[in-house]
């Protein structure tokens, strides 16, 4: 009779000394890493804080809505301060991290995050009356909050931008993916998004880190906003930072499937890009853009 209790001992030897070979895909005995729940709980509060009644389980009422935030508030605060100072001294351990890391230097950027929330709610509110509006199935704005999948990832989006702007590593990139497994959206917190943003279906759609968006832009799924190809150094490495992906200036529509590439590429105010085109180039002002029988129509 097969001794499972030795076998499977031995198989936790046989990992452990990969443990000891395969550098690079575990951290033991370094700086502890954030890890994606307490990051996740972070991001959950701020969407009970955003949207109170619609994430999570208590739905609050009016008459006790001060202590309902102000708790929230009291544990966020610490919770950002702990994830923060993780973050920092873990990018710091590797060089990646340059900036000061101390309690207070932490605690300044947890109560600037929070003190955002008043403006967070402001544009989310206009995301959702873009959302409402701008398809014609909507039947609420209680049903875009809570049923459009873009309403998660944006609102993912102006939490992990702010920390992305404060220089807070790993952090932001662990709520932008987290939003992208539970939507298909696919935001990097760097990117800069305007007032009214509206995202129809959203699967399938990706946004680069240094993608501008004007005000009143109207994406559908499969939209990607990428780089074209990355440059290297003479060494082999790629070249990190500048601009690599494109703009969309206020009042742009873009239709599924439609493919914008590279950072000289600016599609101009009040232009309609059609379903299944590939844009490397700039599209003027007022232009409608489509793809028909091979060939792409400008008008």
């Amino acid at each position: 009779m097969t001794d499972f209790g030795k076998e499977l001992t031995d198989i936790s030897r046989r990992i452990v000394k990969t443990y000891e070979k395969e550098g690079g895909i575990n951290r033991i005995d370094g700086v502890n890493l954030p890890a994606t729940k307490p990051v996740v709980d972070i991001l959950e509060t701020f969407l009970h804080i955003l949207f109170p009644g619609y994430f999570g389980k208590r739905v609050p009422a009016r008459s006790n809505m001060l202590f309902f935030v102000q708790s929230m508030i009291d544990n966020l605060f610490l919770n950002c301060v702990d994830e923060f100072s993780r973050a920092c001294r873990f990018a710091e351990a590797t060089g990646s991290y340059t900036g000061e890391i101390t309690k207070t230097t932490c605690e300044e950027k947890a109560f600037k995050l929070i003190s955002l929330i008043p403006e967070m709610r402001s544009l989310l509110k206009l995301d959702t009356i873009a959302g409402y509006e701008g398809d014609p199935a909507s039947k609420s704005i209680e049903e875009v909050i809570s049923c459009y999948p873009y309403m998660y990832a944006i609102a993912t989006h102006r939490i992990a931008h702010e920390i992305y702007q404060m220089d807070i590593p790993l952090i932001p990139r662990i709520m932008s993916e987290w939003a992208h497994r539970r939507t298909g959206i696919d935001i990097h917190p760097g990117a800069q998004i305007g007032k009214s943003f509206f995202i129809d279906h959203g699967t399938g759609v990706v946004i680069g880190e240094t993608a501008e968006i004007g005000s009143n832009v109207k994406l559908y799924q499969g939209v990607t906003l990428g780089a074209l190809s990355i440059p290297k150094n003479p060494d082999g490495t790629i070249v990190k930072g500048g601009k690599r992906h494109p703009t969309l200036r206020n009042n742009v529509t873009i239709y599924s499937g439609a493919t914008i590439l590279g950072g000289k590429t600016v599609i101009g105010e009040n232009s309609v890009i059609g379903a299944n085109t590939w844009i490397t180039a700039p599209v003027p002002p007022g232009t409608k853009v489509s793809f028909q029988e091979k060939q792409v129509y400008h008008t």
